[in-house]
């Protein structure tokens, strides 16, 4: 492999090639996607990488060096699905047509850098997810994560009745199996959670396991991080004995609640009352839980 210190810079990105691992550091320029401010940087180990490959490039007079990863790998492109841009594609280096030969030269030593079972699934992830914590808004409710549990609190403005129903989520990640991501910049654009043992309603905004995206809510460079945040640690925790079937707790208090913004809590949950889509006990108990956050 190329020597240890070796820079390739390009549009975006630079990568520094090491002996087992190349670093890839991204710009912070006002052009440089989002997504990759966000990431900063992240050390891809050789092992992660099934093959390399050297393309024309979108634009004119450009070539595209692009690092492949093996199959569960990487925590960020296992939740993205697929479903990334190709200018938002983290392991893609765009470089001046110029520099060919010395892409070219680069990708054959990173061919030979890769492991026997470079064409096989990863058994684990070798890359890195960002680290928690992790938030972000969504269009009916704020999704934080601790590293240890995610939790859902819902806005009044754009939570369903079933939702507010529910109450505010809490899931510890030994309770989860899985993370689905759905891309803000598509139609039905939402993060469920996987509960184990837990039916998955048809609809996500039905869902109190799930957050809906929206025009501004949950883009990408917030919410794909989350989600791959997340879907590292319920990995790293795998299946919890006996846990089959718990339903998810109401999210704990680290804080006492805005005064203001209970208030409006509770005269939205009047108005479900009024509207008869809560019962007297229901309205009691959910306004109870709130005054407690006091």
């Amino acid at each position: 492999m190329a020597h240890m210190g070796d820079v390739l810079a390009g549009i975006h990105s630079t990568w520094e090639f090491t002996t087992d691992s190349v670093l890839i550091r991204f710009e912070r320029g006002i052009r440089t996607p989002k997504l990759f401010q966000v990431l900063g940087e992240r050390r891809i180990p050789y092992e992660a990488l099934s093959t390399v490959e050297l393309a024309p490039g979108g634009k004119r007079g450009t070539v595209v060096l692009r690092a492949v990863p093996r199959e569960g790998a990487d925590p960020l492109l296992e939740a993205a699905a697929g479903q990334l841009k190709e200018s938002s594609d983290p392991y893609r280096l765009v470089l001046p047509a110029e520099r060919e030969p010395l892409a070219d030269r680069y990708a054959a030593e990173l061919r030979a850098a890769l492991p026997p079972e470079a064409a096989k699934p990863a058994q684990d992830h070798l890359v890195a997810a960002p680290s928690a914590p992790q938030s972000f808004k969504a269009y009916d409710g704020k999704a934080s994560f601790d590293g240890t549990g995610v939790g859902f609190r819902w806005f009044w403005t754009g939570a369903s009745t079933a939702k507010w129903k529910a109450g505010d989520q809490y899931f510890p990640v030994g309770e989860l199996e899985g993370v689905e991501w759905n891309s803000p910049e598509g139609p039905g654009g939402h993060l469920r959670l996987r509960p184990r043992g837990a039916e998955i309603l048809a609809e996500a905004d039905q869902d109190p396991a799930s957050v809906v995206f929206g025009l501004g809510y949950g883009p990408v460079y917030e919410s794909l991080p989350f989600a791959a945040s997340v879907l590292e640690a319920v990995r790293a925790a795998g299946p919890v004995r006996g846990t089959e079937g718990i339903c998810s707790a109401p999210a704990p208090q680290p804080s006492r609640s805005d005064p203001a913004d209970v208030a409006e809590r509770i005269r939205h949950l009047g108005e479900l009352h009024d509207a008869g889509l809560l019962t007297d006990h229901e309205f009691t108990a959910k306004k109870a839980e709130l005054l407690a956050e006091l």
